[in-house]
């Protein structure tokens, strides 16, 4: 499919800043919203300002595209009360707008820490049982649910991108293991807002990197070109034995005390 009008929530959040300028070539219209409006439009982007626990603003911000790329959420651990408005009812009011609206394809941003309480080096391709590794991960975990639900019972065409270390370039040792480059994450969600005959599907988000755990995508036709071993030399870090690293320690977020 080509979309020609998309909508991007989190429009201020570091993924959408790295985004915009490769997607917005070839748009009729790239809608962005998020809290405040994005500096610096260029045209076609244009602004819907919208919280996500608002839904008769996400339905506004919504309406009239083909495609909506849902970045917007808490993006670290954090408390439950933190985390709820944005991650689970702003995914619901996302999805729910989206069926309203009769939109295409939702790309949603999920996260490895849907999975991260797996050991190192399990091949994950999205088919086995979600474990979260904290509050921020098992609120992707239910953005993936509604996903699912949504593409089954209303036939809404769902990809799900369960997106590793966004960095420049990776900070630590794990990360050469999960790192997404800036370069490949363009391709991953070119790849998710394009790709034909797609109902739902989850999609690791990784570089081709040479320590990668997780298997190539055979969903959404997404071929990442960066390795992230280019940048080992000098890396250090602990070794954990689950995928998340040191977020999967009992008191990462501080609120298990």
């Amino acid at each position: 499919m080509e979309p020609r009008r998309v909508l991007m929530t989190g429009a201020c959040g570091t993924i959408a800043t790295v985004l915009r300028p490769a997607l917005r070539a070839g748009l009729e219209e790239l809608r962005l919203s998020d809290l405040r409006a994005p500096e610096s439009l260029v045209a076609p982007e244009t602004s819907a300002l919208a919280d996500l626990t608002d839904f008769d603003a996400v339905q506004r911000a919504v309406d009239g595209v083909d495609a909506v790329i849902h970045l917007g959420a808490v993006s670290t651990e954090a408390a439950f009360e933190v985390i709820a408005g944005p991650n689970l009812h702003g995914a619901y009011h996302v999805f729910e707008a989206c069926r309203r609206a009769n939109v295409r394809r939702i790309v949603y941003a999920s996260s490895t820490h849907a999975s991260g309480m797996y050991p190192v080096g399990v091949p994950l391709d999205g088919s086995q049982r979600p474990r979260p590794d904290g509050l921020y991960g098992a609120s992707k975990v239910y953005g993936e649910a509604l996903g699912s639900m949504y593409a089954d019972r209303f036939g809404l065409s769902v990809v799900c991108l369960r997106i590793g270390a966004f960095q420049a370039k990776p900070r630590e040792l794990r990360e050469l293991s999960t790192w997404l480059s800036h370069a490949d994450a363009i391709r991953l969600v070119r790849a998710a807002l394009t790709a034909d005959d797609v109902r739902f599907a989850i999609v690791y988000g990784a570089s081709a990197n040479t320590r990668r755990w997780w298997p190539p995508d055979r969903s959404v036709g997404f071929v990442p070109e960066d390795d992230a071993e280019v940048h080992a030399d000098g890396l250090d870090g602990e070794d954990y034995p689950w995928q998340a690293g040191a977020h999967a320690a009992r008191d990462h977020g501080g609120w298990a005390t």
